[in-house]
């Protein structure tokens, strides 16, 4: 029965995410987090993290992670199949469709129609691993004792990297990691 449950919940986020894997954060929290409560939220912004310093989309990545977390490797393979089935498909579909009809302006006209709903939902999904980040209870509260000053403090060290010295993303993801690594040794020593 969890392998159904997997492989459908992934086969939504599969069907319904639109615009990568940005736009499939709020689909994958929807599921796994609210819906089926496969992991807290906490666990999903660790998730999020892995899946964007593992190669691959982040949707499979996630497929895959909660897979194993939930059912082992039948599960990983499961919840990973039923992530990329709807692309294949839709991808095969899609390209046919398009070489015989890529002239029609009707066509154009969907596509420039979808732009705004992919905006809106990345966006979403950024706020959303903003806030988990930034509030150890996953919503906005302001009080002292519910906001992560550390988050915020590296955001802002790896936004200034990134926007100023134009340094790669995977260097600043390193850096942040060993600074957290730093971070976690000296609070031993202390």
């Amino acid at each position: 029965m969890i392998y159904l449950q997997l492989f459908l919940s992934f086969l939504q986020i599969g069907a319904f995410s639109f615009g990568g894997g940005y736009a499939a954060m709020p689909l994958i929290q929807d599921q796994v987090v609210n819906l089926h409560g496969w992991l807290t939220a906490a666990e999903f912004t660790d998730l999020i993290t892995i899946s964007q310093m593992t190669p691959g989309p982040i949707a499979v990545n996630s497929a895959t992670f909660v897979g194993l977390k939930i059912a082992g490797l039948g599960g990983a393979v499961t919840a990973t199949l039923g992530c990329i089935l709807p692309s294949c498909i839709l991808v095969t579909l899609l390209a046919w469709l398009y070489m015989k009809y890529r002239k029609m302006a009707m066509l154009q006209g969907v596509l420039g129609m979808l732009r705004p709903a992919v905006v809106a939902m990345i966006a979403t999904a950024g706020v959303t691993v903003l806030i988990s980040a930034f509030f150890f209870n996953g919503a906005v509260d302001l009080q002292a004792s519910n906001i992560s000053v550390r988050s915020i403090l590296y955001f802002l060290a790896a936004f200034l990297l990134l926007r100023k010295t134009k340094m790669s993303p995977v260097k600043v993801m390193v850096l942040c990691g060993i600074f957290e690594v730093v971070y976690y040794f000296i609070t031993l020593l202390i």
